[in-house]
């Protein structure tokens, strides 16, 4: 089985500062995140995947059978936001290395603020820090639930923020975005009028809401959001909702969203390190395949890989 991972980190405490990682007050209900609050390095991710590459193999008949990383996409750590073109630097040295035979990450999805003023010379410099640039992140989190906020602002309701997001055309970037579900329909709103642009939903529009109402708003988020044909969805961070998930548990989490935008406009990622609090590498990839195993075989490479290869340019 071939496949590619669009939504991984790496952190270098040494040579980095992640404010984030330094709060004495982590309440997300990850249960113990001590582990997290050290490097977790290129070499570690390698170590993670050939659990997987080494295991198992597909348990799709008509697939190749043994796993195998095709590439993958760094998506910014929350680095210190005074000079997050360090973070891209830093992963441009990394995959240019001749000791990373595979060139990871393939792709860069960097960090900047579109409501600062010095937007477009971060933008400017993130271009030049590395041609494996492939987009921005800004988490827009916002919640009735002030625990839940992570998002000092709700940018989506800010006309100038909204503005400033068509500044990616200069680049032919895309925007990942980090939101729950009460934030579906502003964003939604906000690729229709951005339609040049692509606009990926990190972590399957965070289902974080198990409870019949919750459940409502996020299926109805998925549909408003899958009619924008600009709109793709991310299959990733279950663990980050349900610390103590099962293949069963999963399943409306995965099949659902599919359902909704169709494999062309679905990815499967793993969100390592943070989801490596609740499973290893493999078992995360081998339950999305356990779950898709009645898809079709153009589906299924689609999901693993051949989505993420189109959106990411890879």
């Amino acid at each position: 089985m071939d496949f590619i991972d669009p939504h991984h980190h790496l952190w270098d405490l040494d040579r980095h500062h992640y404010p984030w990682l330094a709060e004495a007050d982590h309440d997300r209900g990850w249960g113990d995140w001590s582990a997290l609050r050290r490097s977790y390095t290129l070499a570690e991710l390698m170590q993670d995947v050939a659990g997987l590459e080494g295991g198992p193999p597909s348990g799709r008949a008509g697939l190749s059978g043994a796993w195998r990383m095709l590439g993958s996409v760094h998506v910014q750590a929350n680095i210190d936001p005074s000079d997050p073109v360090a973070e891209t630097r830093w992963l441009d040295a990394l995959a240019s290395d001749p000791v990373n035979a595979r060139g990871l990450p393939s792709g860069i999805v960097a960090w900047a603020d579109f409501s600062a003023p010095s937007l477009d010379a971060l933008l400017d410099a993130h271009a030049q820090a590395s041609s494996r640039m492939r987009g921005i992140r800004q988490v827009l989190n916002r919640h009735p639930n002030p625990r839940l906020n992570r998002a000092v602002h709700d940018f989506l309701a800010d006309a100038g923020w909204r503005d400033r997001i068509g500044a990616l055309r200069r680049y032919g970037w895309s925007f990942d975005a980090q939101i729950y579900w009460h934030q579906m329909d502003s964003l939604a709103a906000l690729a229709a009028r951005h339609d040049s642009i692509t606009f990926i939903v990190d972590h399957a529009g965070m289902p974080v809401e198990r409870d019949r109402d919750g459940l409502a708003g996020w299926r109805k988020g998925l549909r408003t959001l899958a009619a924008c044909p600009n709109v793709v969805i991310k299959l990733s961070g279950y663990g980050m909702a349900d610390i103590g998930w099962t293949v069963d548990r999963l399943k409306p989490y995965v099949i659902e969203p599919i359902e909704c935008f169709g494999a062309e406009r679905a990815m499967f990622a793993s969100n390592f390190p943070v989801d490596r609090l609740m499973s290893d590498y493999a078992r995360l990839w081998q339950s999305y395949d356990a779950l898709t195993r009645g898809a079709s075989n153009a589906e299924r490479t689609a999901l693993f890989c051949g989505t993420a290869r189109r959106v990411y340019r890879l």
